[in-house]
């Protein structure tokens, strides 16, 4: 078992073996988080990199990540637990035929374990050989409000209770990693609960340190001229800004495409890798590209 990091610099270090690009601000709330045993809540726009975390998280340390993908409808079946009824059917069929008719002996059994099918937030809790799960309960936003309640039990105690069985409660917590996009608000309860982080668009710079590091093939010049424009297309005013994980979609397709700079109409015909809506592609057509790559060009010159 990979023990957590033992401060900052361990911790910033382990992210960028990991091929993630953190600014100092994230490594210190992952290295308290990790260090309190505290979940991290962290939010911020689609495509920053929240989910990324966790999955580096899994890798650097050697643990099994276990994902909860939110929804709209998402309940404690789907999250928690539910019973298998169709075995316990069977089970109480086979009974009826036996003539074995205790009916507490027959309910005690067929609310045990082997019934029991274990869903995300109760498999975290579950031990493991190689360490304490990771648990990634991600775009909780798109759950409903009432979604919530069902997780301060396990955030604040790390158990979860089965009226059938009892508590069950891990000997050893998941490291929590909780992301949403902010599309509504999340309780007090459950933020008092975390550790909190907003990740923004990185700047210039670090973006541009993402590209090279994930993209290596796209080349120094390249890589440059499309952190730049995806840069300055964060400016427009477009229904949905590309994030980070649009910026490396984009460097690969160019890469692909063995494109060595970018040209207005490189830009127009590749806009689907970058953009996601219609209106969004329809106010960057290769004209308005061009504009754009020369007010780079003359920002760069001065």
């Amino acid at each position: 078992m990979t023990e957590i990091p033992t401060d900052i610099d361990a911790t910033l270090a382990m992210l960028r073996d990991g091929g993630y690009v953190p600014d100092r601000a994230l490594a210190t709330v992952l290295f308290l988080s990790l260090k309190m045993g505290r979940p991290l809540f962290l939010e911020g726009e689609a495509g920053v990199g929240k989910t990324e975390i966790a999955k580096v998280l899994a890798d650097r340390l050697g643990r099994r990540l276990i994902r909860l993908q939110c929804y709209e409808g998402l309940d404690i079946a789907g999250a928690v637990y539910e019973w298998n009824y169709a075995a316990q059917m069977i089970e109480i069929r086979a009974a009826e035929a036996t003539g074995d008719i205790d009916r507490e002996h027959l309910v005690d059994d067929v609310f045990s374990e082997r019934f029991l099918i274990r869903r995300p937030l109760l498999q975290a809790l579950d031990p493991d050989p190689a360490g304490p799960p990771i648990l990634l309960i991600d775009e909780l936003d798109r759950a409903d409000e009432a979604f919530e309640a069902f997780l301060l039990e396990i955030l604040a105690d790390n158990q979860v209770t089965i009226p059938e069985l009892g508590t069950i409660r891990a000997d050893h917590p998941p490291i929590v990693i909780v992301t949403t996009n902010r599309t509504r608000e999340i309780h007090d309860a459950l933020k008092r609960r975390c550790l909190y982080h907003w990740i923004d668009y990185p700047n210039y710079a670090r973006e541009l340190e993402i590209v090279t590091t994930r993209v290596p093939a796209a080349g120094e010049r390249l890589s440059k001229e499309i952190v730049a424009f995806v840069q300055r297309l964060r400016k427009e005013d477009l229904f949905k800004n590309p994030g980070v994980a649009e910026t490396l979609d984009w460097a690969t397709a160019l890469t692909d495409l063995d494109r060595k700079s970018l040209d207005p109409q490189t830009v127009a015909e590749t806009l689907g890798v970058l953009l996601k809506y219609q209106d969004d592609i329809g106010r960057i057509d290769a004209e308005r590209a061009g504009v754009l790559l020369t007010e780079i060009a003359a920002d760069a010159a001065e």
